[in-house]
């Protein structure tokens, strides 16, 4: 028997609130590193399998992309629960636990129908992250995050019945979106993924959660549809231009940003839009470039996400103008800022260098001109906004008078091992190359690749000190799509509520005045004295029985 390494996180988590504090701490690192054991140990090919109805159904089934993506979801885990060690709520890291065996669950899924199940667990318990904050406006986040969370998860239900009613099969296996049901399911991936329209949901949400929460939520649910869509739907074309818009309405938003885990989270959507337009290209370079920025990603973005959470925690403040001269007193957290910044950028030498250029040399060996021309431009992009944004008006700008110390050693440790990630992978890429699906025959650190990486970047760099008095931060409220369900559909739902309420009147009494007179009429004919119930005489009977038999034997005779 094999041991599934989600039901390690998932099981744990629900035991973990009744644990003592010093076993529950203990637990939270343990149990990730005990699920990261039990990922290497499934071989590859189907290990479990049940039948359910006419269906044979593989819970656990192995390959490397999925040893890929589940290795590093239970790293997230363990390092993030390492950070988290401080965290007072009960219910935040069990919940996150849930949540990252879920989507461990999802990478070792091989049927849609397991898919399905470990997707709504995962979406149960990324709510219960963000609720954990326990405020009001942690709570309504969650609830919008929920409903939209929920409606992916419909359209991929539905999507995955109807291709099982078409095909007879449930196997998780490459698939072209040739049909509605196969549509259904990419869409409902896509939601997930942080699509447009519908990625105000992680903007809205992700930032709302606690100092430790959002680190979380950084890694498995967008993560995961980067998974499925490598795993589903490799080569869609669609998915190239889907992927262009996410990397370019990331960095606009991001660009307009003050909250600086807001930035971050516009900046989630426009990295998963590189990995997105990596699947869409769909060759063996564009989709080993897609799962190793996908793996760079989680660290890198974490680490961003764990050092803003840092400067949240001893400051309580998230607003870029009210930040600014932090590095006086956060060096440790300045330094890790500052390198999980390089790394999103692609910095040469570091992790996301290694990881992004294997996506644009896809593009080029593809002749696809203006797709490598816009990465080579969001490139620039996300310098300004995560890159440079971010450090220079959280840790410099400005002195703010703010000397808060550098948080405590656990959380220091678990920032400490990301940033030596972020380095090590990118000056030593063989090992993350050895883990993806496909074999790697690349060369990252070649002249050209280096040069033209440093030209762009040093390019955005001066642009950004030449442009800074037009981006200097200001109070702003950006407006999302997520205002036509947050507050258009509100006020048109207040505007037309009187209409309704006087035309559901209207029926009302229309139903009524319709109700009585038909009452009336049965009565006049059903009632004690009504025609209908009155006796008649035999003689009169007869007649009629008589004249009904004639027109019968009429119409026999004539038709």
């Amino acid at each position: 028997m094999i041991l599934h390494p989600a039901l390690i996180l998932v099981l744990g988590a629900l035991v973990l609130p009744w644990l003592p504090r010093p076993v529950r701490q203990a637990a939270v690192i343990g149990l990730p590193l005990a699920t990261l054991w039990a990922v290497w140990q499934v071989p590859d090919g189907a290990a479990w399998q049940l039948h359910f109805l006419d269906y044979t159904l593989t819970p656990l089934a192995g390959d490397r992309l999925t040893r890929l993506f589940a290795t590093i979801f239970s790293l997230m885990a363990a390092v993030g629960g390492l950070f988290a060690l401080k965290q007072e709520s009960r219910l935040e890291v069990p919940a996150a636990m849930f949540y990252a065996g879920s989507a461990i669950g999802v990478a070792f899924a091989g049927d849609l129908i397991t898919v399905f199940i470990f997707w709504e667990l995962m979406a149960i318990g990324s709510t219960l992250v963000i609720w954990s904050a326990g405020n009001r406006t942690a709570y309504s986040a969650s609830m919008r995050y929920m409903a939209i969370h929920l409606l992916g998860g419909v359209v991929l239900m539905a999507g995955i019945a109807g291709h099982v009613a078409a095909t007879g099969s449930v196997a998780f296996v490459p698939m072209a979106p040739e049909s509605w049901a196969q549509w259904l399911i990419l869409a409902g991936v896509l939601i997930n993924a942080g699509a447009p329209p519908l990625s105000a949901w992680l903007p809205d949400a992700y930032p709302e959660a606690s100092w430790s929460g959002t680190v979380f939520l950084s890694a498995f649910t967008t993560k995961t549809a980067v998974y499925v869509l490598l795993r589903g739907f490799p080569g869609t074309e669609l998915l190239i231009w889907v992927g262009m818009f996410m990397i370019f309405y990331g960095i606009v938003y991001a660009l307009l940003e003050n909250d600086m885990r807001r930035i971050l989270a516009y900046s989630i959507v426009n990295q998963v839009g590189f990995m997105v337009v990596g699947i869409g290209i769909g060759t063996e370079m564009a989709l080993n470039g897609a799962a190793a920025h996908a793996f760079a990603h989680i660290i890198y973005k974490a680490l961003l996400l764990m050092s803003a959470g840092a400067v949240l925690y001893r400051t309580g403040q998230r607003k870029c103008t009210d930040l600014g001269g932090l590095f006086q007193s956060m060096p440790v957290t300045a330094v890790c800022g500052i390198i999980g910044a390089l790394a999103i950028s692609s910095f040469p030498w570091t992790s996301g260098f290694v990881s992004k250029s294997m996506i644009s040399q896809a593009a080029g060996d593809q002749h696809l001109t203006f797709v490598w021309l816009g990465l080579a431009a969001a490139s620039a992009g996300v310098f300004l906004h995560a890159g440079i944004k971010f450090p220079w008006f959280v840790f410099f700008q400005k002195d703010s008078g703010l000397r808060p110390a550098d948080p405590p050693a656990s959380m220091q440790a678990a920032m400490l091992i990301f940033a030596a990630l972020c380095i090590g992978l990118g000056l030593f890429p063989a090992p993350l190359y050895a883990l993806l699906p496909f074999a790697v025959d690349y060369e990252p650190y070649s002249g050209a690749h280096v040069v033209t990486q440093l030209q762009l970047l040093l390019f955005s760099g001066l642009a950004f000190f030449v442009m800074l008095e037009y981006l200097k931060r200001t109070l702003t409220i950006s407006l999302d799509f997520d205002w036509f369900y947050r507050v258009f559909a509100r006020r048109l739902t207040e505007m037309l509520t009187p209409l309704f309420t006087g035309l559901i009147a209207a029926v009302e009494r229309f139903a009524g005045a319709l109700v009585n007179r038909g009452g009336g009429a049965l009565r006049r004919h059903h009632g004690p004295l009504g025609a209908l119930a009155r006796t008649w005489p035999t003689g009169s009977m007869a007649l009629w029985v008589t004249i009904m038999l004639l027109a019968w034997l009429v119409l026999y005779y004539l038709f």
